[in-house]
């Protein structure tokens, strides 16, 4: 199949955002017929018309709207790889951020702050399971991976994991919930909201093992939001670090029970080694103790 022709394309991009042949022409120091047949062959290519004549001027058809749409993002993406690649920092792009989705938004939000409060950089967020995460990470579609655990080496990838935090698991919850004199008691008399991460649930299993209890597990779930909002809302005791609910702590909305579980969670940024990494990725782990 022929490609597409980034010289026609840049050609209909002048004249779409002039709107004038003539002024367009006049600008690029070339000749109308030339621009003409560049906006010919273009439209000949891609099977549309791009421009109606109104008057004096042209006005973009809805095939036109669409293909500026597509040769603005074509050659912004441009500009950003030279960026990129010359390393000038002309072009600033976003950082693209994936997390597990069992991952605490708070954690997440702490990470990312001196980010956000700089406007240096914009930020895309993205959350799914670690398999897809990983896939997106080795295509070079994420710049890290937030996650809980470390990503065994694949044949031809090597990954980087730099623990960035670590936060003590604990049960959190309605105080009538946490009213029990023992650990084991709250764990065999409260309903549990439990998150599927799999330090976590490893680690509470074992825990119930030893206890020698059968938990009362009123909901698994895959994300961490709502282990807040069902511990919040009174559903059940929340497994999870005290920064999944800091401000219900905070407020006295929830409370926690006075037991060690004896479980930590640690946070990982995930990470391949590129010889161009992201310059505000650079510095947020940099700033990591």
């Amino acid at each position: 199949m022929e490609h597409l022709n980034f010289h026609h394309l840049r050609y209909f991009r002048e004249v779409a955002t002039e709107g004038h042949l003539g002024r367009t022409a006049e600008r690029l120091n070339v000749s109308q017929s030339a621009v003409s047949i560049q906006i010919r062959q273009l439209e000949d290519r891609i099977g549309q018309k791009l421009f109606d004549r109104v008057g004096r001027g042209l006005v973009l058809t809805e095939a036109g709207r669409i293909a500026l749409d597509y040769a603005d993002r074509i050659f912004s993406a441009g500009d950003e790889m030279l960026s990129t690649l010359n390393q000038t920092g002309a072009v600033s792009r976003p950082l693209r951020v994936g997390a597990l989705s069992t991952l605490s938004r708070n954690f997440q939000l702490q990470f990312l702050r001196p980010l956000v409060q700089s406007k240096d950089h914009g930020v895309v967020l993205k959350s799914g399971s670690m398999n897809m995460l990983m896939e997106d990470l080795i295509t070079q579609a994420l710049d890290v991976v937030l996650a809980t655990e470390v990503p065994e080496d694949q044949a031809a990838v090597r990954f980087a994991a730099q623990k960035i935090s670590e936060q003590s698991v604990g049960l959190h919850g309605r105080a009538d919930y946490l009213a029990h004199p023992s650990l084991a008691a709250i764990l065999s008399n409260s309903p549990l909201v439990l998150p599927t991460d799999k330090v976590i649930r490893a680690e509470f299993e074992n825990l119930a093992t030893k206890l020698g209890v059968e938990p009362q597990i009123a909901a698994d779930v895959d994300d961490m939001a709502m282990v807040r909002l069902l511990a919040r809302e009174g559903i059940g005791v929340a497994v999870a670090p005290a920064v999944v609910l800091a401000d219900e702590i905070a407020s006295g909305a929830v409370a926690t029970a006075p037991f060690d579980l004896g479980i930590v969670e640690p946070f990982y940024a995930i990470t391949l080694l590129r010889r161009f990494p992201h310059p505000a990725l650079t510095s947020l782990l940099a700033n990591q103790t």
